[in-house]
């Protein structure tokens, strides 16, 4: 079956009943576009042999705490959908913004607590549009399963909990972080770095691998793994941090001993782009 390209939620609806009449298994990954090889290897994983794989391309305004991201955040459908062909997706789900918000919206989904440190303390009002646009896209396309990547942990920890408070019948699957050869993140907003800040982007994994080695070799507390993480980051001058966190990875809550698996998470500033990434890390003594 050939790709099918759709914009309104009617013809969604219809092409993902029509699948499922012919006993197809629905499998989904909401994206904001811009893809590259971690949506990719997401959709990788979402094909399955009786799947139908709907893919959405939707760049959410209510997401963005500020409007010159919005306005910056790249669009490009038509390379998406070609992407999307290559990789065997079979519905591509691309709503104008009047298709997903008719109206002014009143209705909102929101996860508390596991909201309130790392990216939900500096961008205020963030996850509940997260939530609320993956809610309305889990009403519309009613996966059986759906695809996140690893690399934005809170947001994966915020949808789960989400899922399994609100009992939606959905099955949510994770990817790992998919990286460049100097480890880099893939991220539709590298593309946005200049050649001086993309050489300078990889100290932030750099910065996140020192930090686990410092817990891999059995560092109690927090301190030391902070000091490891930030002398790599303070050492490359185009790189401002915003936050270098340790908190535990399903409620996302700072930890002050480390005696378990822990989530070593940042976010870092290269000029005008915000790029995050984070990585587990588990001490020796850890059950």
């Amino acid at each position: 079956m050939s790709l099918e390209l759709v914009h309104t939620i009617a013809q969604t609806r219809a092409l993902v009943a029509e699948a499922r009449r012919r006993g197809r298994t629905i499998e989904f990954v909401p994206t904001m576009g811009a893809l590259h090889e971690g949506h990719g290897s997401l959709m990788d994983l979402a094909r399955r042999p009786q799947g139908f794989l709907v893919v959405s391309i939707f760049v959410n305004p209510i997401q963005f705490d500020r409007a010159d991201d919005y306005e910056r955040y790249p669009r490009t459908l038509e390379s998406d959908v070609e992407f999307c062909q290559a990789r065997g997706v079979d519905l591509v789900f691309a709503p104008a913004i009047e298709e997903m918000y008719p109206q002014p919206q009143r209705a909102f989904v929101e996860v508390t607590g596991l909201t309130e440190h790392l990216c939900g303390r500096f961008r205020p009002g963030h996850f509940r549009g997260v939530t609320t646009v993956v809610a309305k896209l889990f009403g519309i396309v009613q996966p059986d399963r759906a695809y996140f990547g690893e690399k934005d942990a809170q947001q994966l920890a915020v949808v789960r909990r989400m899922v399994r408070d609100l009992n939606m019948p959905v099955q949510i699957v994770a990817g790992p972080t998919v990286r460049e050869p100097d480890g880099l993140a893939m991220s539709s907003r590298n593309r946005r770095l200049t050649p001086e800040e993309r050489r300078a982007a990889p100290a932030i994994y750099r910065a996140l691998q020192a930090a686990a080695a410092v817990v891999a070799a059995g560092a109690g507390g927090t301190v030391e793994v902070r000091r490891a993480a930030l002398a790599v980051l303070e050492s490359e001058p185009l790189l401002r941090i915003e936050y270098l966190e340790i908190v535990d990875p399903d409620e996302i809550q700072p930890v002050a001993e480390i005696d378990r698996e822990v989530l070593i998470a940042c976010a870092v500033w290269a000029g005008n782009t915000r790029l995050i990434d984070s990585v587990r890390a588990r001490p020796p003594h850890a059950a």
